[in-house]
């Protein structure tokens, strides 16, 4: 056996015994929308076929319910719906026969949004639309049936194996605690009944498809609930879903529902791999971990702990599907990580089943509808500002065989996200930047910084001149009109982000947008970050790693460090200050702001800068901030001065990224409309 120089674990087959995986990565799981959409199973197909040729060892599919109540849409309970399966499995096989794909059976339970949901007692999800209907011994004698026949179907489909979700808040985790289970039979009471229905479910889906075939449980192994599981709890079901016929046990770290962020950007990379680990230890089957594993640097380190078998990372293999084979190959700096922004994917799951995608490749699950092809007719192009839309078109452009030139009048590249990347939580855009620096240098794009571009000088560049020029000069700062805006008080978000000049001890930030937000989160923040640090994420949002209390959390009290500053976060619009805010990753800046004493005011009609602080109407009363500092986050306009010029000399040009919108900073919209650009070109 070859033993890999850089990643010798992460690059060791795993054997089964009756089969073996031909690495320890895997595509965790993630539901995507596909299976809803339409020509949904061909494009499923070509989305993990792309991921197979990439190098993964292993692949889960987004979750496909066992029946009507469990989910919504996608189901797997015919032998016609297995045949639809079949197209993703031979699609993948075909793409590397060694690659095994699993299917997830995900019974969402009382999270199903539908009105037929169940679940072992008529207790209503926190974030569930429907108040679930509780199982008679009918009820679950059919639920059983439908878990083994979903399972021998997938095996009917051409999968390697099924995994069985058992945690998140879904159908099987609820029998778990005590909470949602208040049943007084033989599936309720003590933790030995409570743990039967899913101990069950896995005894009979490994008698029904035998003993060739992978079946994983996944199990919440700390669920962040108060009063969730104890550890002697989640050891006494992962040791009975082992010896009921687990091939392998998949560690999840939380609920749904649960206020503990465990996959946004600003949890620490591998932060819960520690507790897959001490699971490890007393188990013989192979056990997967998850959670922020991004790198494989980060997945072979680990390996090295001894913290799990294989290494699951969902939303890395959207970023970028090539990771494993360019981590084999050397190449981990061409990389394009995964931020963990969710802004594209969990946002789009959980705010209304859209599509799923990725900010920081807008192919994913696109690779029917969106390629890079190399283009017949090579043009000479520039591009005009380094921000992510300019550096997203210049590199796909400059991939597909175009001449490009990219001019930004900074010293750097990277726009926006120079100011991003220096918000505490958001470091994961140092690697955005290292990405796109390589694909600069990889693609022959000409990079010229420090350069300040006007019509003149595009016009006369080179005797050829250039084909056409793409204006991605991004947003300047809206300026409100205010009596007193020019105030010594006052300061620019962008001033204020890159220390330019100082921030007094009492503080009031106009907007509370995105970037209201950030400034909020950075000034009123205290050493290391949270996402730089494991042992201050854990004291920041309260979760004891060392004594594993009840759900990780239970009796734990959250402890943030504070700058001492005296901050009020206001906004014009009378909605929830932060409303707009991503869907799975809003109420964590809300929740971590609100610990510090940064106060949240909405309904404000900003009057006037003087000496004695900010005036306002606040719900048309008079209200006076007393502030040293008044930071202003009043939005941004688009700068268009380039293109106008353009236009007016009759010189082709296109818009893209915040120069063609700017009402709210968005990356995402911007990338992708960049990349769309680019494939056209």
């Amino acid at each position: 056996m070859n033993i890999h120089s850089r990643y010798p674990l992460l690059f060791t087959p795993l054997d089964l015994g009756f089969t073996q995986i031909k690495n320890r990565a895997l595509m965790g799981s993630m539901h995507t929308g596909l299976e809803e959409a339409e020509n949904g199973f061909e494009r499923m197909a070509a989305y993990f076929a792309e991921r197979a040729r990439g190098g993964v060892g292993m692949i889960i599919t987004g979750g496909i319910p066992p029946n009507e109540e469990g989910g919504f849409g996608a189901k797997l309970s015919t032998p016609e719906e297995a045949e639809q399966h079949r197209t993703v499995t031979t699609a993948v096989h075909t793409a590397d026969p060694d690659v095994k794909i699993c299917m997830q059976i995900l019974h969402m339970g009382a999270l199903a949004p539908n009105p037929s949901c169940v679940a072992p007692s008529a207790v209503k999800s926190r974030i569930g639309a429907f108040k679930p209907r509780e199982l008679d011994e009918e009820g679950i004698e059919k639920q059983l049936l439908d878990f083994v026949n979903c399972a021998a179907l997938a095996k009917q489909a051409g999968y390697d194996g099924v995994e069985i979700i058992g945690s998140a808040g879904y159908l099987l985790s609820t029998f778990l605690v005590a909470k949602t289970n208040l049943r007084t039979d033989k599936w309720g009471g003590s933790f030995e009944n409570r743990m039967r229905f899913p101990v069950e479910v896995v005894r009979r889906v490994r008698a029904a498809v035998g003993p060739n075939f992978i079946v994983i449980f996944r199990i919440a192994a700390m669920d962040m609930l108060e009063g969730g599981m104890a550890w002697e709890e989640v050891v006494t079901l992962a040791l009975a879903v082992e010896a009921a016929g687990a091939t392998i046990i998949s560690t999840h770290f939380c609920w749904h529902e649960a206020p503990v962020p465990t996959i946004a950007t600003m949890v620490p990379r591998a932060a819960f791999t520690q507790v897959t680990g001490r699971l490890r230890k007393v188990l013989k089957v192979p056990l997967i971990t998850s959670n922020r594993i991004n790198m494989p640097d980060v997945a072979e380190a680990v390996l090295a702990r001894g913290d799990a078998d294989i290494v699951s990372m969902a939303r890395p293999m959207l970023a970028d599907p090539e990771l494993v084979r360019k981590a084999f190959e050397g190449r981990e700096d061409e990389i394009n990580t995964c931020i963990a922004c969710n802004q594209a994917c969990l946002d789009h799951t959980f705010g209304g089943y859209k599509q799923v995608s990725c900010l920081v490749n807008p192919r994913a699950c696109r690779e029917t509808l969106l390629n890079y092809k190399t283009t017949a007719q090579p043009r000479r192009l520039a591009v005009v500002g380094a921000g992510p839309a300019g550096l997203a078109f210049a590199t796909v452009a400059a991939q597909r065989g175009h001449q490009v030139t990219l001019f930004d009048s900074g010293s750097e590249v990277g726009g926006q996200f120079n100011l991003a990347k220096r918000i505490p939580g958001k470091e994961e855009f140092y690697e955005t930047l290292r990405y796109y620096q390589r694909m600069i240098a990889k693609h022959g794009v000409v990079l010229r910084l420090n350069t300040r571009v006007d019509a003149a000088l595009l016009t006369a560049e080179g005797s050829e001149g250039f084909d056409e020029v793409i204006v991605a000069t991004g947003i300047v700062p809206r300026q409100p009109t205010l009596e007193g805006i020019k105030h010594p008080k006052v300061v620019s978000y962008i001033d204020a982000i890159m220390g330019r000049q100082p921030i007094g001890q009492r503080v009031a930030i106009m907007g509370a947008g995105g970037i209201g937000f950030d400034v909020a989160e950075l000034i009123s923040h205290a050493g290391p970050s949270a996402a730089m640090d494991c042992a201050v994420f854990a004291k920041e949002w309260g979760i004891d790693f060392v004594n594993h209390p009840r759900g990780g959390v239970t009796g734990v009290q959250p402890q943030s460090a504070t700058s001492g500053r005296t901050i009020t976060l206001l906004q014009r619009k009378t909605d929830p200050v932060g409303k707009s805010l991503g869907r799975t990753t809003g109420w964590t800046h809300r929740l971590t702001l609100s610990r510090r004493g940064v106060r949240m005011v909405n309904g404000v009609e900003y009057l006037k800068v003087d000496d004695a602080g900010l005036h306002t109407l606040v719900n048309n009363e008079p209200k006076l901030f007393e502030v040293d500092t008044v930071i202003v986050c009043a939005g941004q306009l688009p700068l268009r001065t380039l293109f106008d010029d353009l236009q007016t000399q009759g010189i082709k040009a296109a818009l893209v990224g915040g120069a063609f919108e700017a009402s709210e900073l968005d990356a995402k919209r911007a990338i992708e409309q960049a990349c769309q650009l680019a494939a056209s070109a």
